[in-house]
C-alpha cells in the first residue's frame, strides 16, 4: 500500500505540474512540449536511480542522474504548492486566471523564485550546524567526556569522499573522546563508497567511532554494508554493547560485553546499539541489557538507536541518554510539518522522566542536497560528573 502510494503520489504530481506548466509558459507548442520531456525525463531518473541499473553507469553520469532525479522531486513539490495556491486563489477570484495563461511575468517570478529558494536551500544544507548539548551525571566518571555524535551521513553518488573529508575535519576539531553515528551511513549504493574508497577516510578520525545500523545499510546490500563498518574501523554494535573506558596513556579504549567480563576494570560509557527496525528478528532492548550483564545503574549508559520509535523504552529500562535520526526533520518545509506529527519528537533535545534524548536531522542527506526550514548538523557532548 505504502509503495502504491509513494509512486502514484508523485505521478499525481506531475500531471498536475504539467498540465499548468503547459498552460502557463507563453511558448510556441514545440517548445513547450521539448521543456516539458526535458522536465519529464529528469523525473523519471529518480526511478533509474532507486534501480540497481544506475551502478552500471560511469561514475560521474551516475552523480548527475542522482543529482538531477531526486532534486527534481523537491521541484516539483514546490510546484505542487505553489500551483495549488494559485487554483485556490482563482477559486476566491483573488487570482486572476490571466495569470496562469501564457503569461512571461508569472513565468519569470515562478523561475527566479523556485531558483532562489533552491540557491539557498543548497547553501543552508552545505553549512553544518555545531549543537551543544551539556550532560551531567551523578554515576562514577573517570573524567568529562566530550562526545561528537551525528547520524545519516548518507554517502554515496551525492555525497563524495571530499565532502566526508571536510565532515571527518569537523569532528577532529573538536578532539572528542568517542564519536557516535546513529546510523545510515551509506546511503542507497555500496558501489561510490568502495570505488572512492571511503572506509579509508574514517581512518583519519582521532577518536575510537561507534555506531548503529539504519534501514539504508538494508536497502545497500546488507553484509556488504556491514563490511564497510569493519573496513572502516567503525564499532558496530548490532543489538550489542561496549563498555567505554578511559586510560590515562591509551585515552579512550572499548570492551565489547561477554557476560561477567563486563565488569573487569574501571568503565566510564555503557554504549547500546540496537539493530534497525528493517530487520524483524531485532533483539529487545530489555533483552539487550538482560544478555549483557550489567546494569545502566552502574554506568552513563547511551543508546543508539536509528528509527525514533518507542522513546518510552529507553525511559522504562533506565537509559541516560539516546539518540536517533531517520528523520530529517523532512528535509525541507512544510514534510517537516509532517515529521513533526509522526514522530513523538522529530527533531532536537527531548526528555522523558530521567532519560534525555537527541533525536538529530543528519549531517548528511538522502536526494536533492536542500535544506528548507531544517539544518544539517552535528552535536557536540560534554558529559560532566554532577
Amino acid at each position: 500500500m505504502w509503495m502504491i502510494f509513494f509512486l502514484l503520489l508523485p505521478i499525481l504530481g506531475l500531471a498536475y505540474c504539467g498540465w499548468h506548466l503547459w498552460t502557463l509558459i507563453p511558448l510556441p507548442r514545440l517548445w513547450r512540449a521539448v521543456l516539458l520531456c526535458l522536465g519529464v525525463g529528469a523525473f523519471l531518473l529518480l526511478f533509474l536511480n532507486l534501480s540497481r541499473f544506475i551502478d552500471r553507469l560511469p561514475l560521474w553520469l551516475a552523480r548527475l542522474c542522482y543529482d538531477v532525479g531526486n532534486s527534481s522531486l523537491f521541484v516539483m513539490l514546490y510546484l505542487v504548492i505553489i500551483f495549488l495556491m494559485l487554483d485556490l486563489g482563482r477559486l476566491v477570484r483573488l487570482v486572476p486566471g490571466t495569470w496562469l495563461h501564457h503569461n512571461f511575468y508569472t513565468t519569470v517570478v515562478l523561475i527566479v523564485g523556485l531558483f532562489a529558494v533552491f540557491l539557498l536551500g543548497n547553501v543552508n544544507y552545505r553549512h553544518k550546524v555545531r549543537e551543544e548539548l551539556q550532560l551531567t551525571t551523578t554515576k562514577p566518571l573517570s573524567h568529562p567526556l566530550r562526545l561528537v555524535m551525528l547520524s545519516d551521513l548518507h554517502l554515496g553518488y551525492h555525497n563524495p569522499r571530499h565532502e566526508l573529508a571536510r565532515w571527518i575535519d569537523l569532528i577532529n576539531a573538536e578532539k572528542p573522546d568517542v564519536v557516535l553515528i546513529a546510523g545510515d551511513i551509506i546511503d542507497m549504493s555500496m558501489r561510490p563508497l568502495l570505488e572512492e574508497r571511503m572506509a579509508e577516510e574514517f581512518h583519519r578520525l582521532e577518536a575510537p567511532v561507534y555506531a548503529c545500523l539504519g534501514n539504508h545499510e538494508y536497502f545497500s546490500g546488507g553484509p556488504r554494508a556491514f563490511q564497510f563498518y569493519h573496513d572502516a574501523g567503525i564499532h558496530l554494535l548490532r543489538d550489542s554493547c561496549a563498555l567505554v573506558g578511559h586510560a590515562s596513556e591509551r585515552g579512550i579504549f572499548p570492551v565489547r560485553l561477554q557476560g561477567a567480563d563486563c565488569h573487569a576494570g574501571k568503565r566510564d560509557l555503557l554504549i547500546i546499539g540496537r539493530d534497525d527496525r528493517m530487520n524483524p528478528q531485532r533483539k529487545t532492548l530489555k533483552d539487550i541489557m538482560s544478555k549483557a550483564g550489567t546494569a545502566p545503574t552502574s554506568h552513563f549508559t547511551i543508546l543508539l538507536d536509528h528509527q525514533p520509535y518507542h522513546l518510552e523504552e529507553a525511559e522504562q529500562a533506565g537509559i541516560d541518554f539516546q539518540l536517533s535520526g531517520h528523520t530529517h526533520r523532512g528535509q525541507v518545509w512544510p514534510i517537516s510539518w509532517i515529521t513533526d506529527r509522526v514522530y513523538e519528537c522529530s527533531f532536537g533535545p527531548w526528555q522523558r522522566g530521567q532519560t534525555r534524548y537527541y533525536i538529530s536531522s543528519g549531517i548528511g542527506i538522502w536526494g536533492g542536497k536542500f535544506r528548507i526550514g531544517t539544518q544539517s548538523e552535528y552535536i557536540v557532548a560534554d558529559i560532566n560528573p554532577q
